[in-house]
């Protein structure tokens, strides 16, 4: 793959995640061991992102950070196998990083995150700017080194998408940067019952964002320059086996509808329930994240 082909870069942190599923509805403390199932796979944001984009066959390239080790090896491979493009993977000298899943029965899940080095990595600049040099998109999660590429992903001219993952406060100078720097926003509604009053402020800040904010089991709220709408699960007959991944396949489905597909910004918020929603019905895997087919599938068929 070549610079001049690709669409989206994923500006991000990957990983192996280990997901612990529960055969009872709670650990028992009382006990030593409680058997679980024990499953490892390519994880963390920027996983599912990459692995999103190029299984709805967006050409794609990721900016990130592996261990010179065997899972950043099987990272490597699994992503060239995706035909996503790996020149910009670096080396953190210090491993790859780790997330544990502790999977309840319902698809809750409690995470261990364990990002190794990357608050203090610093992506190689210059090959970031090629690699960006020719996106439509550039797609953030939140690493410390990642705010770095910020200003060269709008000096090259790409829309900047901003995924926060869970926000307590927007005046939280770690995401400061990134929520000023973004297009499109994305953010969990987990510490928030109600997301309105969030989506209000971002939007009185920068009147020109697109915000959107998954409810879970809610929905999800959109917020834009037409004002602030609420949108319903769609009705889908799929069971809710793992959460992982399932705000990233909602900014992927929405983007990729949006940015590529240029269509409405309900008929995106539709689709990217669609992605979040198919996300939640596979067990550890990123390898079955929604294709074309299956959105045109399920979109029709609601």
């Amino acid at each position: 793959m070549t610079a001049e082909k690709i669409e989206v870069v994923v500006i991000g942190n990957v990983g192996i995640d280990t997901n612990v599923y529960l055969y009872t509805d709670e650990i028992d403390f009382s006990v030593e061991a409680n058997f679980s199932q024990n499953l490892d796979y390519v994880g963390q944001a920027g996983g599912y992102a990459s692995r999103g984009y190029a299984a709805l066959r967006r050409s794609t390239a990721f900016i990130g950070h592996v261990g010179a080790d065997f899972e950043g090896e099987f990272i490597r491979q699994t992503f060239a196998k995706d035909g996503i493009d790996t020149r910009g993977v670096f080396i953190d000298p210090t491993g790859t990083s780790r997330s544990v899943n502790i999977m309840y029965r319902d698809g809750r899940r409690k995470n261990f995150y364990d990002g190794r080095g990357h608050m203090d990595l610093h992506p190689p600049l210059d090959l970031s700017r090629d690699l960006l040099s020719s996106a439509s998109l550039a797609h953030f999660n939140i690493p410390n080194w990642a705010r770095e590429l910020l200003p060269i992903a709008r000096e090259c001219g790409a829309a900047v998408a901003v995924d926060l993952q869970d926000v307590r406060s927007l005046d939280d100078p770690y995401r400061r940067d990134f929520i000023n720097a973004a297009d499109y926003l994305f953010f969990s509604a987990a510490n928030h019952g109600d997301p309105r009053p969030l989506v209000e402020e971002l939007l009185r800040r920068n009147p020109k964002q697109i915000v959107l904010s998954g409810m879970g089991a809610q929905g999800c709220m959109l917020g834009s320059g037409a004002g602030i709408q609420h949108f319903t699960p769609p009705a889908l007959d799929l069971p809710v086996i793992d959460t992982n991944g399932a705000g990233d396949s909602l900014a992927v489905g929405f983007l990729n509808a949006y940015m590529f597909g240029h269509t409405s910004l309900e008929q995106a918020i539709v689709q990217g329930q669609i992605a979040a929603r198919h996300c939640c019905a596979q067990k550890a895997s990123t390898d079955h994240l929604i294709t074309p087919e299956l959105m045109h599938n399920y979109y029709n068929g609601i």
